[in-house]
């Protein structure tokens, strides 16, 4: 607890635990809604997308390049979504398609024209997140907490269209809603919150981020609302809890974070089990 309290100290250590608790937020809010309209793999299709913008990025010498990768991915987003309502390529087979294709030419870029001399180190820390919390600058701070603020707005301005969406796509359209203007919004989001956690969390596991606390809400509650603020809370917990264990336990950020959470969704389903023997 003292070697806790003395890292707490250093203004780096804030930077991971701001990082961390906004892309908790932010993706906990929007993947109950991907688990719910069986989208849960946009998260990684994009992802994958991610580290080939990021393999090209760093080909080509960009110091921040966080506004060229986040560009790719959406516009890869709108693309996935588009393929994935062709009536030839399903939803299912453009995400493998997508992710796939760039994770090949991601790392069959970086191995022909990175100038890195830490080619293996480069490739896990962009898949799996920083081994370390200092690697976090004041900038990617600033422009994480611009993005979040804008997820979260977003989200809370566009609630009701989204509920709408989520479950009944028909009806939406029925009474007036655009339907495919609000999945564009959504892959949208999705792919931005892609992008602002990747650096710390890793283009691999950030997925699990957006999963995890929807699947761990959902095993005790039932309506869109409170599974969507259980998930917040689950996934904000879990999340500084992840940051707090990778410190003293000198661990991988990102990997802490997903074990955390793999560890309470077992606990949840457990409830979860516990709940549905009482009700019976």
């Amino acid at each position: 607890m003292s070697e806790l309290m003395t890292m707490l100290s250093f203004p780096f250590v804030w930077y991971a635990v701001i990082v961390a608790a906004l892309i908790a937020l932010c993706s906990s809010l929007f993947g109950v809604t991907l688990v719910l309209k069986r989208f849960s793999f946009i998260g990684d299709g994009l992802s994958h997308v991610a580290f080939g913008a990021i393999a090209i990025a760093s080909v080509i010498n960009l110091t921040n390049n966080i506004f060229f990768v986040l560009v790719i991915t959406i516009i890869c987003a709108v693309l996935l979504l588009r393929t994935g309502s062709n009536t030839n390529i399903k939803g299912d087979a453009a995400i493998a398609m997508i992710s796939v294709g760039a994770l090949a030419l991601g790392y069959l870029i970086m191995n022909l024209f990175s100038t890195s001399s830490n080619l293996s180190g480069d490739v896990c820390s962009t898949l799996f997140g920083s081994t370390s919390i200092i690697t976090l600058t004041g900038f990617e701070v600033w422009v994480c907490a611009a993005l979040s603020v804008a997820v979260v707005a977003v989200f809370i301005i566009f609630y009701n269209k989204i509920f709408a969406v989520t479950f009944d796509e028909n009806f939406a359209d029925a009474v007036g809603t655009r339907s495919k203007l609000y999945n564009l919004l959504i892959a949208v989001i999705i792919a931005v919150i892609i992008v602002v956690g990747m650096k710390l969390v890793g283009s691999l596991l950030i997925s699990a981020l957006v999963i995890f606390p929807a699947l761990s809400a959902m095993r005790v509650f039932k309506s869109f609302k409170s599974v969507t603020v259980c998930s917040a809370i689950v996934s904000v917990i879990c999340a500084l809890t992840g940051i707090f264990l990778s410190i003293i336990f000198e661990a991988p950020v990102g990997a802490a974070i997903v074990a955390v959470d793999i560890f309470v969704f077992f606990i949840f389903c457990v409830l979860g089990m516990i709940a549905k023997r009482n009700s019976a």
